[in-house]
């Protein structure tokens, strides 16, 4: 089987790296970093969001695995004291496959011509550095609201516990096909008013985001961000795409959250 290992480049994480690189080869498995079968993060969340977005042209034939070197994980199932663990098994057993969906952004302009799409595992906001954002929003094609305020925030189940969380949001769990909308300090008075609300779209429902006014626009894809000018809209669904993961052992959603947000470590 052939792997690569992406690291967050500490010294810890390269030190991981390189005895995970000269074990697996030991065990007569190829390190190879153009075609992957499994992808090794080593590090945190954004370690793991890196791996991703390097591989994202292979997600039908690559696998993910995290090992967290900082605090604890929602990508990284694994500790650097169960290492020598880890490389029995991935040298030894087959994994199992767990698949969580991603989300779809396109956004056009107005002038035509080529589209930027992107897909997020975690989340794409919408923001700008003039003033209030102010966009029609559509979901199947009918007006639902227009919005007014700080900007926007569209996550996955598995992102639904990182900024969308800290909006307010509900947390999914990601074997939902679903994505979120969720609102940045929305403008709500006499004359101006939204939902309020998060909004929870399954996979056949589409948003499409239309800038009311004319401005630039901060889209950030995950850890990505990009200037838009005369942009026409923005459209996000549930991806065809998913993202794969290399289990060898059971580490339930709730479990994550409960470990991560809940769990007092005295007890």
């Amino acid at each position: 089987m052939k792997f690569a290992i992406v690291s967050r480049g500490d010294g810890r994480s390269e030190q991981i790296k390189a005895t995970l690189k000269q074990h697996l080869t030991d065990f007569k498995l190829e390190y190879n970093d153009n075609e992957p079968a499994l992808v090794i993060s080593v590090g945190g969340d954004g370690t793991f969001l890196e791996a991703f977005h390097t591989y994202i042209h292979r997600l039908n034939s690559t696998a993910f695995i995290g090992i967290h070197t900082g605090h604890l994980g929602f990508y990284a199932d694994w500790t650097p004291d169960e290492l020598e663990k880890l490389i029995i098994e991935i040298a030894k057993t087959p994994f199992q496959i767990v698949e969580y969906p991603l989300l779809e952004v396109i956004i056009r302009g107005k002038t035509g011509g080529i589209e930027d799409r992107f897909l997020a595992l975690n989340e794409a906001t919408i923001k700008t550095a003039d003033g209030s954002v102010v966009f029609d929003v559509e979901i199947k094609g009918e007006h639902f609201e227009t919005f007014r305020g700080d900007g926007l925030c569209i996550s996955t189940p598995s992102g639904s516990t990182a900024y969308n969380k800290a909006l307010g949001g509900a947390i999914i769990h990601p074997s939902l096909d679903a994505i979120q909308l969720t609102e940045m300090a929305s403008i709500n008075n006499r004359v101006f008013r939204t939902i309020g609300s998060p909004l929870i779209l399954p996979k056949h429902h589409t948003c499409l985001l239309k800038p009311v006014v004319d401005r630039s626009f901060l889209i950030a894809v995950d850890h990505f961000t990009t200037n838009y000018a005369n942009v026409k809209s923005i459209q996000c669904r549930v991806a065809e795409e998913r993202i794969r993961f290399a289990r060898f052992r059971q580490f339930p959603f709730w479990k994550r959250v409960r470990e991560s947000f809940v769990a007092d470590d005295n007890n």
